[in-house]
């Protein structure tokens, strides 16, 4: 393979005119920069250059060389600024996975942020439901997805951001009997009938089954739902009861009335997790930022 440096030690012979004008040029000796050519014809198997007078030019294959270490020249300035354009974050790429919920309350206005703070950086913005983005993270196809409850064991290059704890609250029927208390306790609901929102297996039915468990009884599911506004339209028809983290609540069915729950008050702890080789972005930097400050809104 030809040597790249050396391509560039050419090109200052042959636009230079002369070996002692290219070595005053590059801060080489006259002796360096004749030793580079050599090395050079003897890769490239034929004379790159030819005396005339004092000075030298190029043969054929040097011209071809010359002309190819300028393209190459070229295009490592151009990586060059593209890179410090990476690194200041005026470009690059983004790849976030989120859930649903999450993307309802917390995207939009840390998206807007980072579109505001970094214009030309590129956004791959996927709803990842009902998979976890947790796996998009780990393979490398994120650089960052918002989870709940993240497992215990996290991949080595993978770093936890919290972002909010989420409680969860009951919904019940207006008109329903617990109505009238500001705040249940979870065994308050241990006889009522249940609406599911939640049938694909995950943290989040996991964290209302604990809490049930915790208050002493088990949820007795009546009705099946898989998101909290058809959930809450099954309460609001006095179907049963059911339990939605707040940021699930954004739209809320008229039919229904919100209670805070203790004994135990069950929430969901939402995290960022983010990749460490991205970490370095400015971007990256700014849009956790931007979540954070949509968390506390």
């Amino acid at each position: 393979m030809l040597d790249v440096r050396r391509m560039q030690v050419l090109r200052a012979v042959v636009t230079s005119g002369s070996v002692t004008a290219a070595a005053t040029n590059l801060g080489y000796t006259p002796s360096a920069v004749s030793q580079q050519v050599a090395a050079l014809e003897r890769q490239a198997g034929v004379p790159l250059l030819e005396r005339i007078g004092r000075g030298v030019r190029a043969t054929a294959a040097g011209r071809l060389l010359t002309e190819h270490a300028a393209i190459i020249a070229t295009h490592v300035a151009e990586a060059e600024t593209a890179l410090a354009d990476l690194r200041a974050g005026r470009t690059g790429r983004l790849a976030i996975r989120y859930f649903a919920t999450a993307g309802a309350a917390l995207v939009p206005p840390a998206l807007a942020k980072l579109r505001a703070d970094h214009p030309r950086v590129q956004v791959d913005l996927k709803l990842i439901d009902p998979q976890d983005p947790m796996v998009e993270v780990e393979q490398g196809r994120a650089d960052l997805g918002i989870v709940v409850s993240p497992r215990e064991q996290v991949r080595d290059g993978i770093r936890m951001v919290h972002l909010l704890d989420d409680p969860y609250h009951a919904v019940l029927p207006k008109g329903h009997r617990l109505a009238a208390k500001r705040v249940l306790d979870l065994v308050d609901l241990a006889d009522e009938p249940w609406v599911n929102n939640e049938l694909s297996a995950g943290p989040c039915i996991e964290l209302m089954l604990s809490a049930c468990a915790a208050a002493g009884f088990s949820p007795n599911f009546v009705v099946e739902s898989d998101d909290y506004a058809t959930a809450q339209g099954f309460v609001a028809a006095g179907l049963g009861v059911t339990l939605i983290p707040r940021m699930g609540l954004g739209q809320r069915h008229p039919g229904v009335v919100v209670r805070r729950v203790r004994k135990p008050e069950p929430f969901r702890a939402i995290y960022a997790a983010v990749r460490e080789t991205s970490l370095a972005q400015p971007a990256l930097a700014g849009l956790l930022g931007a979540l954070r400050d949509a968390a506390v809104q």
